[in-house]
């Protein structure tokens, strides 16, 4: 009988333990967070496969690299690069790092460079940071279908704080999808700016879901 008992017991516990894991399973945390269940996703605003949220009336859609056919006209926008906020948080940056940011926060003053038709404002970074010999170094995020630029100048994401980090405005807009999906107009307005505080110090405003203009 004490033997019966016992395998009645051990088989309880075996059926906890299962329940345990399938509920786990199920509410696992990933490294970004918790998975999004079926109504979250339901719940925000997606456009496209790549996770682009709604664009503002007035902006221009992503156009996804691979669809895009450069033409041999020739168009001209401004490009610039700065890194001025470190500046203002000198006290983040790692001490190994502070020699490369210049006097006046300044990596690449504005210019008026040519570009393609068809050409997004990441070609165009790379050209003109290859041509002014100015290092550079992103990585190609399949899941954004996009590049994202970890550094330039040397200065990557979190080099000065948990919050730092590459971003870029076109017309003084922040857009919400990456550099190799906004297809340049002509007469555009490209900038690159380090940010140190998720975007609220330079007028991008993502720590809050807002975008603003400076």
């Amino acid at each position: 009988m004490k033997k019966y008992s016992n395998k009645i017991i051990a088989g309880v516990l075996i059926l906890a333990v299962l329940a345990l894991v399938f509920w786990w399973g199920g509410n696992a945390p990933s490294l970004h967070g918790f998975l999004p269940s079926e109504e979250t996703t339901a719940d925000t605003a997606v456009t496209d496969k790549f996770k682009t949220d709604s664009i503002p009336d007035g902006r221009p859609l992503p156009v996804e690299p691979q669809d895009v056919v450069i033409s041999d006209k020739e168009l001209t926008c401004t490009l610039s690069v700065r890194c001025d906020t470190i500046l203002d948080n000198m006290d983040w940056l790692a001490p190994e790092k502070v020699a490369l940011v210049p006097k006046d926060g300044v990596l690449y003053a504005e210019k008026t460079v040519t570009f393609y038709e068809g050409e997004s404002v990441f070609n165009v970074l790379v050209r003109e940071m290859k041509q002014s010999k100015i290092h550079m170094e992103f990585v190609n995020t399949p899941i954004y279908n996009s590049a994202y630029i970890e550094g330039i100048g040397n200065l990557y994401e979190f080099d000065c704080g948990e919050l730092s980090g590459w971003m870029y405005k076109v017309n003084d807009w922040f857009p919400n999808y990456g550099c190799s999906r906004y297809q340049l107009g002509d007469g555009d307005k490209v900038e690159w700016v380090y940010t140190c505080d998720l975007g609220e110090d330079v007028g991008g405003g993502y720590s809050s879901g807002e975008q603003k203009d400076e």
